[in-house]
């Protein structure tokens, strides 16, 4: 999870799975051509594979520059103001239950050292752990690979079978798809196994039903 690959890769194989079930069954459900309907698949597949990626890329840049920034500017403190700083880490300590010259003992120790001053300045007073500010690229790549995956489950049935058995198909793949994915999630965050699984299955079955409704409502115009 330190490089944000593992949370990114969860996200994208969710986001690919039910985005590219509602592009392909709102297809479907206008009565169009299984070659249409897998020209979707496909084309849903690479768009929203690579926005994932894009998004998560920028959105993990972004968050790693503003951390970055924090710890140049506690490193610039430390270096123009030592003995405040101390006297920082020493309150810290106090309030965690150390007296008053052990925590001022404690507070000297790590100031000795300027990077270990700067380790423990951003836990202990920033809250960021300098060694886990998180990879962009990581991020990206995971998000990029697990979307596609995802929107790829989908699509699998209309390579061999088409017209309804493909859209049962196609929804049955992906329901599974989506209560392993609601298992994953439940590991990552401690919430309970049933309500993640039935959470995730419910999003996935409201968007594809949802858009199958629309394209059967809207039809295909040959004009």
């Amino acid at each position: 999870m330190r490089g944000g690959g593992a949370r990114a890769a969860v996200l994208g194989a969710s986001d690919g799975l039910v985005t590219n079930i509602a592009f392909m069954l709102g297809v479907a459900g206008a009565n169009s051509s299984a070659s249409l309907v897998r020209l979707v698949g496909l084309a849903g597949l690479v768009a929203s594979a690579w926005s994932m990626a894009a998004g998560e890329f920028v959105s993990m840049r972004a968050q790693t520059e503003l951390l970055e920034r924090e710890l140049e500017l506690e490193r610039r403190e430390l270096a123009r103001h030592p003995t405040r700083e101390r006297r920082e880490l020493a309150r810290i300590y106090e309030r965690r239950g150390l007296d008053a010259e052990a925590a001022d003992q404690m507070a000297g120790h790590m100031m000795r050292d300027p990077e270990t001053a700067l380790d423990t300045h951003a836990r202990e007073e920033l809250g960021i752990d300098p060694a886990a500010l998180g990879s962009p690229l990581q991020a990206a790549m995971s998000s990029f690979v697990a979307c596609a995956l995802g929107a790829l489950v989908p699509l699998v049935p209309w390579f061999f079978i088409r017209a309804t058995p493909a859209v049962v198909t196609s929804l049955v793949l992906s329901t599974v798809a989506a209560a392993i994915i609601g298992l994953a999630l439940a590991s990552f965050t401690g919430r309970s196994r049933v309500k993640t699984v039935l959470r995730q299955v419910a999003f996935l079955v409201v968007a594809a039903g949802g858009t199958y409704g629309i394209g059967a409502a809207v039809g295909v115009s040959t004009a």
